[in-house]
């Protein structure tokens, strides 16, 4: 694999709680392309912080335990605040994304004036989610299509790059999976210009252990028709 040459102007935001398994790897690794990695550990009761921060992230912590939504929130509004990034690119801490992908991402929304890049998992065949993770996953994205009235093909894909005035105008209220609903809401109200991305999603034996393969698509599915 050939990797992209560094990223300078992008932030990777990575919502963080007791992945210290994986952490430093997920960061090291991302830093061979994106070197400003941001981590907002979400009340960890492990040493996720730590590892993340001697793989080189800066890291903000959360007090209590709030949620993904508002991890992203903290990491957006902190990293807006403080840095110059013109793309921040949402990213999880478990490692089943992969950063090349990410990089195609930014680099698409860099050569078509994107202010959005969704990454979807179902524009090829490459991920293999299982059949009933894929049927739970596709109902969700349906009820999000039909809040929202946006046209994604992966509307719960926490793989995302944002230009810097697509983030600014997010202002996320829910804090459990319903979050990603709300995204594609405020993002399409917006009227700035959007597309989708093919992305592998790799499902780890760690993630599987971690039940998070199917429970994780469930929660978004309740946390979608309760939102």
């Amino acid at each position: 694999m050939t990797l992209s040459p560094p990223i300078g102007d992008a932030w990777l935001v990575i919502p963080l709680f007791n992945e210290a398994t994986v952490i430093e790897d997920v960061v090291r690794h991302a830093r061979r392309i994106f070197p400003h990695i941001l981590c907002v550990d979400d009340a960890s009761t492990d040493d996720s912080a730590t590892r993340a921060e001697a793989a080189g992230a800066v890291v903000v912590r959360h007090p209590f335990n709030l949620g993904q939504g508002a991890a992203l929130q903290t990491g957006m509004s902190y990293a807006l605040g403080a840095t110059d990034a013109a793309y921040l690119v949402t990213f999880d801490a478990d490692g089943q994304h992969r950063v090349e992908d990410a990089a195609a991402m930014v680099e698409r929304a860099r050569q078509e004036d994107l202010a959005v890049v969704f990454g979807s998992r179902f524009l090829d065949d490459r991920t293999r989610p299982g059949l009933l993770k894929k049927v739970v996953l596709k109902a969700a994205v349906w009820l999000t299509n039909q809040q929202t009235g946006m046209r994604l093909t992966d509307a719960h894909n926490g793989l995302r790059v944002l230009r810097r005035d697509a983030a600014k105008a997010l202002d996320l209220r829910q804090n459990r999976m319903a979050h990603a609903t709300e995204i594609v809401l405020q993002l399409g109200r917006t009227g700035l210009p959007w597309a989708e991305h093919p992305v592998h999603i790799v499902y780890t034996d760690y993630s599987r252990a971690k039940g998070q393969s199917l429970m994780n698509s469930v929660n978004i599915l309740v946390d979608t028709i309760l939102k």
